[in-house]
């Protein structure tokens, strides 16, 4: 399940940043919800709110690191781990690559979705910065208040 859901956010997220910058890049933000959500094309050299620009290899070292990272540890717990465990791996995972890509590719992550919150200027963010929220969201859910891996009952 979990290399699946992986893969397909990739896919998902790469083919949205393709038709983002063929139809979007030099062009007029779209309008989707009117007020709400446009479709607006920016390169982002940084990170998160747009923190730490110009920071291209300390990304791409430090996504490398942590992906790995949560790979070997799904693989070597992936019996013990819970559901919501792996789909949080999996979503995290799979986002970070979509934008490591970018990165690597390109030197700078494709952002295209644009909300107009009235109190607050929300960064233009992607589909993998969507999975990367939710996924983090969900860990820490796991973390704090279910658990992160199942128990195991001896029996006799």
């Amino acid at each position: 399940m979990g290399l699946i859901l992986s893969v397909f956010i990739i896919l998902a997220d790469q083919i949205a940043k393709s038709a983002a910058t063929q139809y979007l890049m030099g062009q007029r933000p779209i309008e989707i919800i009117e007020n709400f959500v446009e479709l607006h094309y920016v390169k982002n050299y940084g990170a998160a709110f747009g923190i730490l620009q110009n920071q291209r290899w300390f990304f791409i070292v430090i996504t490398s690191i942590v992906v790995f990272a949560m790979i070997v540890y799904m693989l070597r717990n992936s019996k013990n781990l819970t559901i919501l465990a792996k789909l949080s791996i999996s979503m995290l995972s799979g986002g970070a690559v979509g934008n490591l890509i970018d990165r690597v590719r390109l030197g700078y992550v494709v952002d295209f979705i644009k909300l107009d919150l009235k109190i607050y200027n929300f960064p233009v963010f992607n589909i993998a910065d969507m999975f990367i929220v939710v996924g983090t969201s969900l860990l820490v859910y796991t973390v704090l208040f279910d658990k992160l891996e199942k128990k195991v009952v001896d029996r006799v």
